[in-house]
């Protein structure tokens, strides 16, 4: 089993999780590539991505270049000398000029089991589907989107209850320990690739915030799974007079509900709102936390004693083109 020089890129607290197993790791990491620094909140200040801090913390070289795509920066990549390059959420395409140059490729860590979700949203989307299963796959990376060779996957469930977070949380620590497993054998040639099957592929779009705002005709379990795959970003909504309401967690209603024009908020529970959903409002779902504006995520039993007037039984929620919700 030997050490592997390593050249780590990648961007998002996913990927920070597989840098860090990686520092734990017998192998050597050479070098960090990273998104360059962007604006971030109220005061857009730019800010380092959460691979760069860990990578400085560790006095570990950083490079942030806009492009692969260059000479001089292909020059530079090659003279770090590193026997692979670990690619976990970068955010650039590599070039193949760029996957042939470390000696044993281009490994990446992708959060879904494919060739099912290729993309940029995989997690998200998996819950959003109604996947029962997801989970990471290590491949070799070739030059197109989520494509090359598989080496190894990690599977774990989905359940009702799982959000996007929840999900994310659990892939990253997955995939983190994998990566660290496939690097350890992977010259041992005990790792054989796996091309893609051809059948079953999907792709996971990236999200956007214009998705999230919910359409109340849609069926409650639909309406739960967007719930949940938008659990932390970018948060489901709908319109509450002039203000959002960001809905967090959620379930189904079981039993038929009298038709009731959807959106419309029916006698709430001693600790979830019921919303009239699906064809004719014949369903219910139940919302079990909640966010309104200015405040902080709670509990809808603390958001009722807090605010019950504003969801009172009758009132209509969304679409913000009916109710004057902002865009």
């Amino acid at each position: 089993m030997s050490s592997l020089r390593v050249v780590f890129a990648g961007t998002p607290e996913f990927a920070a999780s597989s840098l860090a197993a990686l520092l734990e790791s017998q192998h050597q990491v050479v070098a960090v590539y990273t998104q360059p620094d962007r604006p971030s909140g109220r005061g857009r200040k730019l800010t380092p991505s959460p691979v760069k801090r860990l990578a400085l913390e560790h006095a570990l070289p950083v490079y942030q270049p806009e492009s692969l795509k260059a000479a001089d920066a292909q020059a530079t990549l090659a003279s770090l000398n590193a026997d692979v390059m670990v690619v976990v959420a970068y955010g650039l395409l590599l070039p193949q000029a760029v996957l042939d140059i470390p000696r044993l490729g281009c490994l990446n860590v992708h959060a879904s089991l494919l060739p099912r979700w290729r993309g940029a949203a995989p997690i998200q989307r998996a819950i959003e589907a109604g996947d029962s299963v997801s989970g990471v796959t290590i491949m070799q990376m070739d030059a197109g989107l989520d494509t090359g060779d598989m080496l190894h996957e990690v599977r774990t469930p989905i359940t009702p209850q799982t959000t996007g977070g929840d999900l994310h949380d659990r892939l990253a620590l997955q995939g983190a320990t994998a990566l660290v497993s496939v690097l350890d054998e992977l010259e041992t040639g005990r790792i054989k690739a796996t091309p893609q099957p051809e059948e079953g592929v999907t792709y996971a779009a990236k999200l956007t915030k214009a998705e999230a705002e919910l359409d109340f005709s849609q069926p409650a379990e639909q309406l739960v799974r967007t719930i949940h795959a938008f659990n932390p970003w970018p948060v489901a909504w709908c319109a509450l007079g002039d203000d959002r309401l960001r809905l967090l967690k959620a379930s189904v209603e079981l039993g038929e509900q009298q038709p009731t024009p959807p959106g419309t908020l029916l006698a709430h529970g001693e600790d979830h709102l019921r919303i009239a959903c699906g064809q004719d409002g014949h369903e219910v779902l139940c919302v079990s936390r909640a966010q309104l504006p200015g405040g902080k995520a709670m509990p809808v039993r603390e958001l009722l004693n807090a605010r019950q007037t504003r969801l009172t039984h009758g009132t209509r929620l969304g679409p913000s083109t009916q109710e004057g919700a902002p865009s």
